[in-house]
């Protein structure tokens, strides 16, 4: 598949086994899910994120690299929270949108029950947090939603994605590039990733 970068690092992947297991507890589950969204986050930029400047050490002026303050962090009502604080540690300049989104647990459609975004300019990258891209009904309503601002970058990050999901917004969003922990195997009939992790939101808010 194309523009999607599986993220291959040991401490991703000994947290994922950790997010996994149906025995983990809660505070054991958000510990796992803080630690692996940090690792994950910090190999999302891209050269065009940033900039040579300039700085005086106590001996010389000498060069060094700035990440660039245009983000935008979009988080998915609820789950998307989990990614939040990591995301911030990492960026602490980014702007924050939320999109509250709820799958119809009938039609599996998604369902809009909240949006409020900050100022996007030309300049802005967008980063979609939702740490599971099942059907990719979510991030596609935002995609959709977000698509009048033409110039901007868009990229998705989620920890397991099946592959429907990533299909989906690659046929109509062919250039959003998806960061992901893991590419599990198959949605099954309920249209949960298997193998999976379950329901993240559930785990991480305690609301199993």
């Amino acid at each position: 598949m194309k523009n999607i970068t599986i993220v291959h690092n040991h401490f991703i992947q000994d947290a994922l086994r950790h997010l996994r297991d149906k025995k983990t507890e809660m505070e054991e589950f958000r510990y796992y899910s803080d630690r692996l969204c940090f690792v994950l986050m910090s190999n999302i930029l891209s050269t065009s994120d940033v900039a040579t400047v300039h700085v005086h050490t106590p001996l010389v002026k000498t060069q060094v690299e700035r990440i660039m303050d245009h983000f935008v962090i979009v988080i998915i009502l609820r789950a998307g929270v989990a990614m939040l604080h990591p995301a911030l540690q990492l960026l602490p300049d980014a702007k924050i949108g939320f999109a509250g989104i709820y799958r119809d647990e009938k039609t599996a459609l998604p369902q809009e029950y909240y949006w409020k975004m900050p100022r996007i300019l030309s300049k802005s990258t967008i980063l979609i947090t939702d740490p599971m891209l099942a059907t990719g009904g979510s991030v596609l309503h935002v995609l959709r939603k977000l698509k009048k601002h033409k110039s901007i970058e868009i990229r998705v990050i989620s920890i397991v994605a099946a592959p429907e999901g990533v299909k989906a917004i690659h046929e109509e969003f062919p250039n959003v590039k998806i960061f992901v922990a893991s590419l599990d195997s198959r949605l099954n009939s309920q249209k949960f990733i298997v193998p999976g992790l379950g329901d993240y939101g559930d785990r991480y808010f305690g609301t199993v």
